[in-house]
């Protein structure tokens, strides 16, 4: 492709303002901030469409991006992405989850000829990465694919897509939103924490997200330091029992349920000593640990998901190898046992941050992604 603006679709059937929807925006606010024409494809009526909204995004009229089995609605958006690549000449449809995908390539197929747009995947998780007739159908359609973590980079070169298709594209860390110079004090106050060393982890109460580890270690940290105090930040349906299960480890005065915290979210991660994430969630980019390392705060992390890219063991947090709770519980000591070396790992992970992950990096590479499929 030529150095002239591209003309980019993104499509992202996700209903919530979890998972791929903050690093879709952030992808199309850069894009547009380097003068592409983008357009953005989401389900109707949503948390996702309001963010986007919110954030001045164009979005696509008329889509239903419906994931279930509705055939007569995936006709219809296919008609109404043929219709848009061909009267804006789209350079580039960019698929973030399958259905998507299936989307946009029958829509290129659609379009034929000199207007059919080249396909691009973003994988977010490893188990979007297939194998099968129907997958291998996909893959040959795909001009290029981008992996959140190297985890996921390998599974899609495993599967057989060509290796000069694959591109690992790391996570964006919003620096301007979460500083290391937050003030603790409102969230302390608010839970009556004083000075206690506290651990903070922010994620979905939802099964496999290692809560269940992290209590277990954290119960067993409290031998070494009887203060600490641990905040559970999220919603979920798992709620309800793990309360009960922190009733019944004897937690109840040491853990706190925060709920939900999105515009106080930097305050909450001020408040911290140390962050533990122990599940890598629905995207594996692991964004929780990319806003920590940007507030300045050491990360004790599971090697899931982009995590191990993420996190310098002894340098910017420690990693867990082992889902045992000792080994969880050790690693929290490590970090909390000292707090100016705590502080130290937190600045050095911030620098991280700036070096590694700044948003302009991921958005350069998709960038230059894109022009080089000719």
């Amino acid at each position: 492709m030529s150095s002239d603006p591209l003309t980019i679709v993104h499509l992202a059937a996700n209903r919530w303002w979890t998972g791929s929807a903050d690093p879709v925006i952030r992808l199309i606010a850069g894009l547009r901030a380097r003068g592409h024409t983008v357009r953005l494809g989401v389900v109707p009526g949503d948390r996702f469409e309001a963010k986007a909204r919110e954030a001045g995004l164009d979005l696509i009229d008329g889509l239903a991006l419906d994931t279930g089995v509705a055939p007569f609605a995936a006709l219809s958006d296919v008609r109404r992405l043929a219709k848009l690549v061909r009267a804006e000449r789209v350079d580039v449809i960019h698929a973030h989850h399958s259905h998507d995908h299936w989307l946009a390539c029958v829509t290129a197929a659609v379009a034929g000829g000199r207007a059919a747009p080249h396909v691009v995947r973003t994988f977010h998780n490893r188990r979007s990465v297939n194998r099968g007739r129907g997958s291998r159908w996909l893959y040959r359609r795909t001009s290029a694919v981008f992996a959140v973590s190297r985890q996921i980079e390998a599974r899609a070169r495993d599967v057989g897509i060509p290796p000069e298709r694959v591109h690992w594209t790391p996570g964006a860390a919003d620096l301007p939103r979460f500083s290391p110079s937050a003030d603790p004090r409102p969230i302390r106050d608010e839970f009556k924490l004083g000075d206690a060393p506290v651990v903070v982890t922010v994620s979905r109460l939802a099964a496999n997200r290692g809560h269940e580890l992290l209590l277990s270690g954290f119960r067993r940290l409290l031998a070494d330091l009887p203060a600490a105090r641990l905040l559970l930040v999220g919603k979920g349906e798992m709620r309800t029992r793990l309360e009960q299960l922190v009733a019944d480890l004897g937690l109840t005065d040491h853990v706190v349920f925060t709920g939900y915290r999105d515009r106080d979210l930097p305050d909450v991660l001020g408040a911290a000593d140390c962050f533990a994430l122990m599940g890598a969630g629905s995207v594996e980019s692991c964004r929780a640990a990319l806003e920590v390392m940007a507030a300045g705060r050491p990360v004790v992390a599971r090697r899931v998901g982009a995590l191990p890219d993420t996190v310098v063991h002894g340098e910017t947090g420690m990693l867990v190898g082992e889902d045992r709770a000792e080994s969880v519980a050790a690693a929290l000591a490590d970090v909390l046992a000292n707090r100016d070396r705590a502080r130290a790992m937190g600045l050095a992970g911030r620098r991280r941050a700036e070096d590694v992950f700044g948003p302009e990096r991921s958005v350069a590479l998709v960038e230059r992604v894109y022009r080089s499929l000719g």
